[in-house]
C-alpha cells in the first residue's frame, strides 16, 4: 500500500512539473504571436488609410500631380480646369489614346496645352472625341473632325489638321459653352447635341472618369 501511494505521489509530481514547464514554454510563444498579429493589423490599417484617404475632387480642385487620380463624382459640378504644376496629364492622355490606337496619340501634349490655354478640364476634348468618333477612327476622310463639331444639314465642319481641330474645339468649348454658363457635361449636351436622351452626357462623363 505504501508503494502505491508513493507511486501516485510521484506520478502527480511529474505531471504537475510537466504542466508548469509546458506553461512557461507556450506562454511566451503565444504572447509573441499575438503581439506580431497586432502589429501586422496595425500596419495594414495604416496602409489602407493611406490608399483610401480622401483627396480633393479633380474638377473642383484641379491640383494636378500627386492627386491626378482623384475620383470623379457621379454628377460633374464643373468642367473648368487649371494646371498649376507639372503633372502626369499628358501621359494619361497618351496612354489612353494609345490603348485605343487613336491617331490623336502624337498630339497628347497639344491637347493638354490647349486645355490649359482655354482653362478646360484636360480630359474634356478627348472624352468628346471618344463619344463622337471613337477617337478619330470614324470621321469623314480628310476632315480631321473627331468631335462632330459644326455638324449641319450640309455636312460637318472640316479642319486643316488634327492640331487645328484640337485648337478650334477647345476654343469653341470655352467661348460658346463655358463662357455662357454651361458648366457641366449635362449643360453642354443641351447645346452640343440637344436631341440626346442623356446618353451623350452619360458616355462623356464615363470617358472622363476612365481618364483618371
Amino acid at each position: 500500500m505504501q508503494k502505491l501511494l508513493s507511486f501516485i505521489e510521484e506520478f502527480y509530481f511529474w505531471k504537475n512539473l510537466s504542466l508548469v514547464i509546458i506553461f512557461f514554454i507556450l506562454t511566451p510563444i503565444t504572447l509573441g504571436i499575438a503581439l506580431f498579429t497586432l502589429i501586422s493589423f496595425s500596419r495594414v490599417s495604416e496602409v489602407e488609410q493611406t490608399v483610401f484617404q480622401k483627396t480633393p475632387n479633380s474638377l473642383q480642385s484641379p491640383t494636378w500631380g500627386a492627386r491626378v487620380y482623384a475620383s470623379l463624382p457621379s454628377k460633374i459640378p464643373s468642367i473648368d480646369g487649371e494646371a498649376i504644376a507639372q503633372d502626369a496629364r499628358e501621359e494619361l492622355i497618351r496612354q489612353y489614346l494609345s490603348k485605343y490606337s487613336s491617331p490623336l496619340e502624337p498630339y497628347s501634349s497639344f491637347i493638354v496645352q490647349e486645355a490649359d490655354k482655354y482653362k478646360l478640364d484636360f480630359r474634356l476634348t478627348t472624352a468628346i472625341a471618344q463619344q463622337e468618333s471613337n477617337l478619330c477612327k470614324k470621321i469623314p476622310p480628310g476632315s480631321y473632325n473627331c468631335w462632330g463639331w459644326g455638324i449641319h444639314s450640309r455636312g460637318s465642319l472640316g479642319f486643316d489638321s488634327f492640331e487645328h481641330g484640337i485648337e478650334e474645339v477647345s476654343k469653341g468649348l470655352r467661348e460658346n459653352y463655358l463662357n455662357d454658363g454651361l458648366a457641366t457635361i449635362e449643360d453642354i449636351m443641351t447645346r452640343y447635341t440637344p436631341f440626346s436622351d442623356g446618353s451623350w452626357s452619360f458616355a462623356v462623363n464615363q470617358f472622363m472618369s476612365d481618364l483618371q
